[in-house]
């Protein structure tokens, strides 16, 4: 088994066909992930109270400027990297254990300074427990690493999807048994537990002696670049929450946090699965621009052509949708929610831009854009944060649309894509998600207003469904990502399931 790891990552005779099916059983994976994170927020919403949330997410918000040190970036760079001997990812893996347990040590040594800043003592404790998952993490990323390299995308999707599942239900029975914000707490130790443990038994590999070649100091420096993106990336991605926690308190954020967890997870659903099994893919195809920029073009279309009308209907059911599943409580985080969703559909485009630097071998141009998206980041909080935790999503939402086509094309430069390129891609799915969201609202306030929530809910899911499918086949006439999808599933039942 392990020899597959450190086969040449060359282009191979079916390496179309094993993308297309890594794709979608990441899709799969995280699909079973969004499940399970939604059944979790649903029970520990209504178990907890929204300052448990808030006191989790103070830390979490700034215990993940560390965490994300522990690999180095290395995961994409042995993803991309044309070769690679067992000595070598023996000395990654010990490179990032080593520096698993030295940024667990900082965290903790960093828990006193987090509690002073928020004015909070509990967030000491706290501080301290979340280094656990930092630890196990180092422990297994480079085995998680080679098998995302070998396309092994179903393995890895059990793996995710069983370490989530038993996180929140071990979660779950902490909440019941009165454990409060301690529930939330120890969820990613258990899940990291389980994950670490999942990766050890099914990947085979074990690390032996390390050997620094030339080969792992360009996977170094290449994963360095990306660390540097990711820095800039998380600082970006959490700076509202501080800002919200430092200034409106736990209250405020926890309804943020819970807004915020169901947006992130209808992003993660596409992006963030597919970024694994495309740079992997594309990265095969560096020797042949014409092929990549082929098969990106259609992966990117493809992701949009479902994910934006998913974020446009989730904006327009947000506030229905939040009070349905958490109860009247939150209903505050609905309204936060139907904001972010409009951020969405220009989000989910933004979020694949890794794959064409991960593909270019240009990790140095992902770490600059990571700086300056982070600079105008700051400029949208400032702008947004006198108006608490509404204001913020606004702003964001503004943002990411300014940014949307720069940062494909800033992506895309080594590789010759332009600005047609990315307007054919995504063009017509972002119009016609935003067109929906704006038919949704129209809907909802003219003719829905004295329905009950749930009848409301179907109602406007249904019809925007609708709405977005007439424009993009009858206005657009663009099919071809629905064409695409069915050839998957028939596929799929030919192979057996």
């Amino acid at each position: 088994m392990s020899h597959a790891y450190f086969d040449d990552s060359a282009r191979g005779k079916d390496l179309h066909r094993r993308s297309l099916r890594g794709g979608a059983m990441s899709m799969i994976s995280q699909g079973g992930n969004v499940a399970t994170q939604v059944i979790s927020t649903i029970v520990l919403a209504r178990i907890l109270v929204p300052e448990d949330f808030g006191l989790v997410a103070m830390v979490s918000a700034i215990t993940g400027y560390v965490a994300i040190l522990v690999d180095l970036g290395t995961r994409d760079a042995v993803a991309q990297h044309p070769r690679i001997n067992t000595g070598e990812a023996s000395a990654l893996y010990w490179i990032t254990a080593a520096l698993g347990l030295a940024v667990a040590l900082l965290t903790v040594i960093g828990a006193p300074l987090i509690a002073s800043f928020y004015g909070a003592p509990k967030l000491k404790a706290i501080t301290m427990a979340l280094a656990i998952p930092i630890i196990l993490s180092g422990l297994y990323y480079q085995q998680y690493a080679l098998m995302r390299r070998a396309l092994m995308f179903r393995k890895l999707a059990i793996i995710d999807v069983s370490g989530n599942v038993i996180g929140t239900a071990l979660a779950i029975l902490l909440a019941h048994l009165g454990y409060g914000y301690w529930a939330l707490v120890w969820k990613p130790a258990i899940t990291a537990f389980v994950t670490a443990s999942g990766v050890w038994v099914t990947c085979g590999w074990w690390p032996g002696r390390p050997t620094l070649t030339q080969g792992v100091r360009a996977m170094i420096r290449f994963g360095l670049n990306v660390t540097g993106f990711n820095i800039a990336d998380t600082i970006t991605r959490a700076m509202d929450r501080v800002a919200l926690g430092h200034n409106f308190g736990p209250r405020e954020l926890g309804f943020y946090q819970n807004a915020l967890n169901v947006y992130e997870n209808a992003a993660n659903i596409s992006s963030s699965p597919l970024h694994n099994v495309a740079s992997a893919t594309l990265s095969k195809l560096r020797d042949d621009i014409d092929a990549l920029k082929g098969a990106w073009s259609t992966a990117l279309s493809s992701l949009a052509y479902f994910a934006a009308p998913a974020f446009a209907v989730l904006a327009v059911v947000g506030q229905d949708l939040v009070v349905l599943l958490l109860g009247p409580k939150w209903k505050t985080a609905g309204t936060i929610l139907s904001v972010l969703a409009l951020r969405g559909p220009g989000q989910v485009i933004v979020n694949t831009q890794g794959w064409l630097h991960v593909a270019a071998g240009r990790p140095d141009r992902w770490r600059r854009y990571g700086v300056v998206n982070c600079g105008f980041t700051i400029i949208a909080l400032l702008c947004g944060l006198r108006y608490g935790a509404i204001g913020v999503a606004a702003s964001y939402a503004v943002l990411v649309y300014i940014v949307m086509v720069p940062s494909i094309l800033y992506a895309g430069q080594p590789l010759g894509i332009r600005t047609k390129d990315v307007l054919a891609a995504v063009g017509p799915q972002v119009i016609s998600a935003l067109a929906t969201a704006g038919f949704g609202f129209a809907l909802r306030e003219i003719f829905f207003q004295g329905k009950s929530s749930l009848v409301r809910l179907l109602l406007l899911c249904a019809l925007c469904c609708a709405f977005y499918l007439a424009v993009m086949v009858l206005g657009f006439r663009m099919t071809k990502p629905l064409a695409l999808a069915a050839s998957l599933v028939r596929r799929r039942e030919a192979d057996g399931g």
